[in-house]
C-alpha cells in the first residue's frame, strides 16, 4: 500500500506534536513537510527541517492537518487551493466572514473540519442530538467545558460542537439558542452544585459555562435538567493523542473523498 504523504501545520504546538508522534507510529503515513505560520530561525524535528507555510513547503503533501489559529487556517487554505490539497482543519475560533470563506473554498477542494477528532467525544456529540430531540422546553440546557490554563479560546470548539448538537436535536439553529457564555477560573461545577445565581442558565436557551484548570486537557458536560430529573452526558480527556490519532483517522478517509466540507461525523459512518 502506497504511503498517504501529509503536511503538518503548527508543528511545533503541542497538537502539531502530538500529531507528528501519531503520524510516525502509523505504517502508512509519511510526513513530508513540518511548517509553522512564522520561521525565526532553523529547525528540525527528526529528519525534516520547519518551514514556513508555503507553495514550496506543500506540494510534495497530499493531505495537509492543520491545528492553529483561525487567521494562519485560512493562510493554508489559500495555498491548498492554489495546489489542490486535501486539508484537515482541527482549528476553533472562526469568525463568519472565515466559517464562509471554508465552505467556499470546500467547493474546490476535500475539506475536513471538525472541532474535536476524538472518537468519544463525536460519540457524545450524537448521543446529546438524539437526547435533545425528545427532551422538550422544560429542560434547561448547560454546556460544561474544562481546560488547561493556557487555553484560549471559550467556549471551546467542543463546547460548540456539543451546543450545536442541542439545537440540531430541536432543529434549532445554535444561533437563535444561545444563551450565557460565562468563564470562569472557579470550579464552575461546583458553583452550579451550590446554584450561585450567577451560573444560573437562561431559560430556553443554551448556556455554555467554561474554567481553566492547570494542566487538563479536556472536559465536557452536557447538562439537561428541569425540576423532576437531571441527565448528565460527559467526557474526559485524559491523553491529547486520542486527538491526533483521530485526525490520522480522519486523512486516512479523506484521501479518496472529492471536494467537500466534511467533518468527523462522516469519518464515523454516523448518518
Amino acid at each position: 500500500m502506497k504511503r498517504l504523504k501529509i503536511a503538518i501545520t503548527g508543528c511545533m504546538g503541542k497538537m502539531g506534536l502530538e500529531l507528528i508522534k501519531s503520524a510516525n507510529r502509523n505504517k502508512n503515513i509519511e510526513i513530508v513537510a513540518l511548517t509553522e505560520n512564522k520561521i525565526t530561525k532553523k529547525q528540525k524535528i527528526g529528519s525534516l527541517f520547519v518551514k514556513q507555510n508555503s507553495v514550496e513547503a506543500f506540494k510534495t503533501a497530499s493531505i495537509i492537518i492543520d491545528f492553529t489559529t483561525p487567521a494562519c487556517t485560512i493562510e493554508v487554505l489559500k495555498i491548498a487551493n492554489k495546489l489542490k490539497k486535501k486539508v484537515i482543519i482541527g482549528t476553533t475560533g472562526f469568525n463568519t466572514k472565515q466559517e464562509k470563506y471554508i465552505k467556499k473554498i470546500s467547493k474546490k477542494i476535500p475539506v475536513l473540519k471538525a472541532g474535536n477528532m476524538s472518537l468519544g467525544v463525536n460519540l457524545l456529540v450524537y448521543i446529546t442530538e438524539i437526547v435533545s430531540k425528545y427532551l422538550d422546553t422544560s429542560f434547561l440546557s448547560r454546556v460544561l467545558d474544562e481546560h488547561h490554563k493556557y487555553k484560549k479560546i471559550f467556549p471551546s470548539g467542543t463546547a460548540i460542537m456539543l451546543g450545536e448538537a442541542i439545537a440540531k436535536g430541536k432543529s434549532k439553529n445554535l444561533k437563535k439558542l444561545m444563551g450565557k457564555k460565562i468563564t470562569s477560573k472557579n470550579n464552575v461545577f461546583k458553583m452550579i452544585r451550590n446554584k450561585k445565581s450567577y451560573y444560573l442558565p437562561s431559560k430556553n436557551k443554551i448556556n455554555f459555562l467554561s474554567t481553566k484548570s492547570g494542566e487538563t486537557i479536556g472536559n465536557h458536560s452536557v447538562i439537561m435538567t428541569d425540576k423532576k430529573e437531571t441527565i448528565n452526558l460527559m467526557h474526559e480527556a485524559h491523553d491529547r493523542s486520542l486527538y491526533s490519532e483521530g485526525a490520522i483517522k480522519a486523512a486516512m478517509w479523506l484521501k479518496t473523498k472529492k471536494p467537500g466540507l466534511y467533518s468527523m461525523r462522516n469519518v464515523l459512518n454516523f448518518d
